[in-house]
Parts: structure tokens; sequence; C-alpha cells
């Protein structure tokens, strides 16, 4: 019954998470600007690690969250570096 119930959501899910990779792709290669492409990028990187979760939770392993969270936190750590850089010409600690 949930399985059942999982697999119709995910039957939604995945064309919505594939045109938003597609969308989030083109703008990583076309950005007008370099922010663009950093958002483009870091959204990429947030429905990836989300994705890896959901999966995660289906197939209950612990290896994908852990992924996941890895993913999550260098791109947080990636939004960190850049915007630094971004306004204070700086890269570091």
């Amino acid at each position: 019954m949930l399985e059942s119930a999982f697999m119709t959501l995910m039957k939604f899910v995945i064309p919505l998470y594939l045109l938003a990779f597609i969308i989030y792709g083109v703008r990583a290669f076309k950005g007008p600007t370099v922010v663009d492409i950093i958002l483009a990028v870091d959204c990429l990187s947030f429905d990836i690690a989300a994705f890896m979760a959901i999966l995660a939770v289906y197939f209950k392993s612990a290896f994908l969250i852990s992924a996941a969270i890895t993913l999550a936190l260098w791109a947080y750590l990636l939004d960190i570096y850049i915007a630094k850089h971004l306004v204070s010409k700086e890269v570091g600690v």
C-alpha cells in the first residue's frame, strides 16, 4: 500500500525534477552573469541532494542519505566562499 503510493508520487515527482534539472542546466551553461550561473549550480546541487534523500527513504539506504547530506553541505560551503569572494574579493577562512 505505502509502496504503491510512493511509486504513484514518484511518477509525478521525477518529471518535475528532470524538468528542473534541464532548466538549471540551461541556466548554468547560458547564464548571462556569473551570479546566475552560481545560483543555477546551487539550485541543481540542492535538488540533487533532496532527490537523493527521497531515494534513500525509498531504498532504506544510509549511504544515499549520507551522500545527500555531504552534497548539501558542499553546496552550502560553495555558496559561502563565492559570496565572500563577490563581496570582498578574497577567499579563505
